[in-house]
């Protein structure tokens, strides 16, 4: 019970799924479940297919394909971050203000119950 998910998994060992990227089937390997390394393949067709019909990106060779397509998988990390890190900074705050309220909720029950013993 003491290991935490990542020690379990790591211990679970490493496993093989073919996936579908683009008109290849690739062998990926990983800690993650099948069905994680599924979604990660079908993240990649999907930004893939964003683009697919676009004349401009149809031109493009392979290399350079696939460079846009990095540049926009790394555009999603980095937002998808940010996000986080202002989820993260409004959980700080509303923390903050709950820990307020408590000690407001405390210095009125001291209060009552002070007023009550006069």
């Amino acid at each position: 019970m003491g290991k935490n998910f990542d020690e379990e998994q790591k211990m679970s060992g490493k496993i093989d799924v073919e996936v579908r990227i683009g008109n290849r089937v690739l062998t990926i390997s990983g800690y993650e479940s099948e069905e994680y390394l599924q979604k990660v393949a079908t993240y990649i067709n999907k930004k893939f297919a964003e683009y697919a019909d676009d004349d401009g990106f149809r031109k493009l060779n392979s290399d350079m394909q696939n460079m846009l397509l990095e540049i926009n998988i790394a555009d999603d990390y980095f937002k998808a971050k940010k996000q986080i890190s202002l989820l993260e900074e409004k959980v700080k705050e509303k923390e903050k203000e709950i820990y307020d309220l408590k000690h407001d909720l405390t210095n009125y029950q001291v209060r009552l119950a002070n007023h009550g013993k006069k």
